[in-house]
């Protein structure tokens, strides 16, 4: 690890259609290979969503190629420093859709989407009453960090937000909506959802939480806790305000902490958060059952 933020980690997506999908996926893994790239990157033929980590120099020529590329000219590439790499290897796969989601109904982003809102906008909307403000994703990133009053879907993945939409909203569809997410993709979707769904005021925060945490204005104000993040770093900072606190709980003993780790037990790996004294004490392990079952097999081994 070097001393110096030589590296850097981009986030980006875009909703376009790429022709013969699975060929780009391939010709794609092989460029950033040569780029010498790492990360995790979704081709489907809606589109392209990707995270990746790279030297400076590495980055730079990613996204000039991609900005030369008639299909991704307008690409907003989200931009963290970083002193190492935040991924082990480079992933590139064909998808059916770049959000898992299975809804009846085709929603294409260009067509159907919120209102989207800068962050100075969102903060100002989230300070008024009558708004219902929705996190856009999974239990765990909530529970690590969210903005305040947010509304937290008891969802275990993406492609349950339908149905939750229906058994807990149909109250509110005449309520203005402020929807968020990590980066902006999943509320492009999730914002289609409920407008098709009959809700008629719907927003969604422009370039999601890693795009608020950065403004200069806004500061992250209102966000408590850490961001989740798709990477080695876990957990990014959002409010860089003297405002920002802890949210996440200890899974032992319910102590304020923002440390998620992966269970000891391989057959298990629940991610969950511990803090140092817990992660000591318990060894990693997310319950007793699960150190019982790991001593088991090593025996066995």
């Amino acid at each position: 690890m070097t001393d110096t933020n030589s590296f850097r980690i981009l986030l980006y997506y875009k909703f376009v259609h790429i022709p013969e999908p699975e060929l780009f996926a391939a010709e794609h893994l092989e460029y950033c290979k040569s780029l010498e790239l790492k990360g995790r990157i979704i081709i489907a033929e809606e589109g392209i969503n990707g995270t990746v980590s790279g030297t400076i120099e590495q980055t730079e020529q990613y996204m000039k190629d991609m900005h030369n590329h008639p299909l991704f000219s307008d690409m907003v590439f989200k931009i963290d420093e970083a002193k190492e790499h935040a991924f082990k290897k480079i992933f590139v796969r064909h998808k059916k859709e770049l959000v898992t989601l299975r809804y009846e109904d085709h929603l294409d982003p260009n067509v159907l989407s919120g209102k989207r809102l800068s962050p100075k906008e969102f903060h100002e909307r989230l300070q008024n009453e009558d708004v219902i403000i929705l996190d856009g994703r999974n239990n765990y990133e909530f529970d690590l960090g969210h903005f305040r009053n947010a509304i937290k879907p008891d969802v275990e993945s993406f492609r349950d937000f339908p149905q939750w939409i229906r058994d807990n909203l149909k109250e509110a569809k005449n309520k203005p909506i402020l929807t968020y997410c990590t980066g902006g993709i999943r509320c492009e979707k999730l914002t289609g959802i409920l407008m098709n769904e009959g809700f008629n005021d719907v927003y969604q925060l422009e370039g999601g939480i890693v795009t608020y945490g950065k403004d200069p204005e806004v500061q992250g104000r209102l966000f408590d806790g850490k961001c989740y993040v798709f990477d080695d770093r876990v957990s990014v900072t959002i409010n860089r305000t003297d405002e920002d606190v802890i949210v996440g709980v200890c899974h032992h003993c319910s102590k304020p902490t923002d440390t998620y780790i992966n269970c000891t037990d391989d057959l298990c790996h629940h991610q969950h958060l511990c803090c140092d004294e817990c992660q000591e004490l318990y060894k990693g392990y997310c319950t007793p059952e699960c150190e019982s079952n790991d001593k088991a097999v090593t025996k066995l081994g």
